[in-house]
């Protein structure tokens, strides 16, 4: 971390002396931000710092980790290069404080009514043994995953990659009637049951997709 916030500090061609932390006691403000949870307050207190400022470099720190992320082009190249055997996706909706931003229907687009709090709906592909390859920019709460990862590119990106590598995209319910390239389970239909054969089905997808939800 202190090394990417030194080599931003020369990009931006900061001078020596102009900063009240160094890039060091920066990151430790940073990482305890995100390990602990430490309030802002709090971090301002120790560090000798005013509200503002720590607020400033907290962002400088969220922004360089940020633009080291690969862009989803990049990740799905990356999992071609590895001969993956399938993807994994799924989406989370991280809990927020209160937006108030209402939607078209007057509805609070960041209360998301599954998980009954505020939130940012987040998707994440990970590779067959769970581990993160690409995250995201956040969606309203509100959003259903499918609405989600067609406004990302994803429903049209996945697709093709199965179509061209044979590289399917496994996926809970939540993204239903997504396309070829998606595994999913057979929904049980109204009035009705699964064959033995569905069930088997759901029984390996659902155990093979858990993993992902370590992502």
């Amino acid at each position: 971390m202190a090394g990417l916030l030194r080599d931003h500090r020369i990009a931006a061609r900061t001078r020596k002396g102009r900063r009240a932390l160094g890039c060091f006691k920066q990151a430790v403000l940073v990482l305890r931000w995100f390990l602990d949870g430490t309030r802002l307050a709090q971090l301002a207190r120790d560090n000798g710092l005013s509200a503002s400022t720590s607020y400033r470099y907290l962002h400088e720190g969220l922004a360089v980790l940020a633009a080291g992320a690969p862009d989803l082009s990049t990740a799905l190249e990356r999992a071609k290069a590895a001969g993956l055997t399938h993807l994994n996706l799924d989406g989370t909706v991280i809990r927020t404080d209160r937006v108030a931003a209402p939607g078209p229907n007057g509805a609070d687009l960041w209360w998301s009514g599954k998980h009954k709090h505020h939130g940012g709906n987040v998707q994440v592909i990970s590779t067959p043994d769970g581990w993160p390859i690409w995250v995201s920019p956040v969606r309203p709460g509100r959003e259903h995953d499918t609405t989600c990862a067609r406004h990302h590119g994803l429903i049209d990106a996945l697709n093709r990659i199965a179509t061209e590598l044979d590289m399917p995209t496994l996926v809970d319910l939540g993204y239903e009637n997504a396309g070829d390239g998606f595994r999913h389970p057979h929904k049980k239909p109204a009035g009705g049951e699964l064959t033995e054969a569905q069930q088997t089905y759901n029984k390996v997808i659902r155990g093979i997709h858990g993993v992902c939800e370590r992502a």
